[in-house]
């Protein structure tokens, strides 16, 4: 099956489309120029965005007080990068700091919490750095071309993932994510965590189908937690002082109890200052309050074993 792949400007946009179903779209030269010539104009590329991600990750590695030290974020960034050391770290650096420490906290604390799902932007060297508890199953959700380029490049300096832990893939691209992640071994009758970060998301619907799936497939009481990109908010006539209560609404409509917080709260609680850099992303925890799909298929397997065992009794009595 031929297949073409459409770059948008955009951290988001690795784009499957099979002629077949889409036949009117690359046989109309005209408006296959009108509509790439409109995607180019309104979005970056999603591996620039990852890159340009890295690179921050690799400048706090070099600086003198680094909040975290990535030893293979290095090779992901192009040869020729000039450093531009600062004072105090980008907050996107006190993001990942911040889920890094939510991530490994949780997981050590957490009975039989051995689960972990990162919504990544294919370039998260966590599967490697991060000291895992034995017998983490990792899932990590990506675009397929940027993971699998920057899989090879890991690979090359010799990153390994932890011998007692499991590693996965799924790509992004996928019409069913629910369904890989299974297929893989996840368990939703089993405590899960989430991460989100870098993820590409193109519109608030899309956004919306990934909560869809973690609302299904996490147990309660688990944790969804990362950045997302402020514009969502803004795509509903959000401003900022209406932004929590939107992502309450969001969020609680998907069964999750969100928490936004603020990065200057981070750096205080790390004990340092954060750039004045325009950094458009909101900061959030939120916990699942519904049961998983699976949870309830055993409620319902359970519900139904008692009933036909009150009946088989009934029935003896008479």
């Amino acid at each position: 099956m031929e297949v073409y792949f459409l770059r948008f400007l955009n951290p988001s946009a690795h784009v499957h489309v099979h002629l077949h179903l889409v036949p009117s779209l690359f046989y109309d030269s005209k408006k296959r120029r009108r509509r790439n010539c409109k995607l180019n104009a309104i979005f970056k590329n999603e591996e620039d965005a990852a890159t340009e991600r890295a690179s921050l990750r690799f400048q706090e590695t070099l600086r003198p007080d680094p909040l975290f030290i990535d030893p293979y974020v290095g090779c992901l960034v192009p040869p020729d990068f000039q450093v531009n050391m600062k004072q105090h770290p980008h907050k996107h650096c006190l993001a990942t700091k911040f889920i890094d420490d939510k991530l490994l906290t949780t997981m050590n604390h957490t009975d039989g919490l051995r689960q972990v799902v990162l919504l990544t932007d294919g370039m998260d060297t966590r599967p490697y750095r991060l000291n895992w508890p034995a017998s983490t199953i990792i899932f990590d959700v990506s675009p397929e071309r940027i993971f699998r380029k920057s899989t090879h490049k890991l690979k090359d300096i010799g990153a390994k993932i932890p011998r007692s832990c499991l590693f996965y893939h799924i790509p992004s691209e996928t019409s069913d994510i629910q369904q890989i992640l299974r297929s893989k071994g996840f368990n939703g009758a089993r405590p899960s965590l989430w991460a989100f970060q870098g993820q590409p998301i193109l519109t608030l619907a899309n956004f919306k189908e990934i909560l869809e799936v973690v609302s299904s497939l996490a147990m309660k009481e688990c944790l969804f937690l990362g950045e997302l990109p402020a514009w969502l908010a803004e795509t509903e006539g959000g401003v900022e002082s209406t932004t929590r209560r939107w992502m309450n609404k969001l969020f609680m409509s998907h069964g999750f109890d969100v928490d936004i917080i603020a990065y200057d709260e981070v750096a205080g609680n790390l004990g340092t200052g954060s750039t004045v850099d325009d950094y458009k992303n909101m900061l959030f925890v939120a916990e699942h309050l519904r049961f998983s799909d699976d949870q309830m298929e055993i409620w319902r397997t359970e519900f139904q074993r008692i009933e036909e065992e009150g009946d088989e009794e009934g029935f003896e009595e008479l």
